[in-house]
């Protein structure tokens, strides 16, 4: 279940954080989620970590998104900020023999947000997405909402249709 979170906190129709192409695909969608609002340090390169750290939650309940390169495909692993992508994992996931991080600038123009503030709902091109299953273990997961300082709380169930992920174990640590 969700924690209390100390950043600015509205629904998603009274407009707080509305404007994303994450928050835009989620009320096209209907689907219920909550913004999170909070004042980014320009200086923290752990963005998930900060998210968990200001808004006051769990930070396995807290998931990071990272692209990677499978076999030449770009995918999308969600991962808690408490552990590591197994790009082995998610090769397998996948059907591939091989992944690597993927290049961020090619993340940046695939996914249409910056480093820090990708989101795994409402990107520019529609790829493969994993989320970790220990998201099943939570009510509401967060994620980010399009741009550092803004964070997502959805149902996980809700994650995975807006995004066609399907779960498994990707994480470690």
């Amino acid at each position: 279940m969700a924690g209390k979170a100390a950043g600015k906190k509205a629904d998603a129709g009274a407009g707080a954080g509305a404007g994303t192409p994450a928050t835009v695909v989620l009320v096209a969608a209907g689907i219920h989620f909550t913004p999170h609002l909070y004042a980014h340090d320009a200086g923290v390169m752990n963005f998930g970590q900060e998210a968990a750290d200001k808004l006051g939650l769990d930070p396995a309940q807290v998931f990071k998104t990272l692209l990677v390169d499978a076999d030449g495909a770009l995918v999308v692993g969600v991962v808690p900020v408490t552990g590591q992508l197994d790009l082995k994992a998610l090769a397998a996931n996948v059907g591939a023999k091989k992944a690597v991080m993927a290049d961020p600038k090619l993340a940046e123009r695939k996914t249409g947000y910056i480093v820090g503030g990708i989101s795994p709902i409402g990107q520019k091109t529609p790829l493969t997405t994993v989320v970790d299953e220990t998201a099943l273990l939570y009510d509401t997961v967060f994620v980010s909402g399009g741009r550092r300082g803004f964070d997502i709380e959805l149902s996980p169930a809700d994650l995975a249709a807006v995004t066609g992920a399907v779960f498994a174990d990707i994480a470690r640590g």
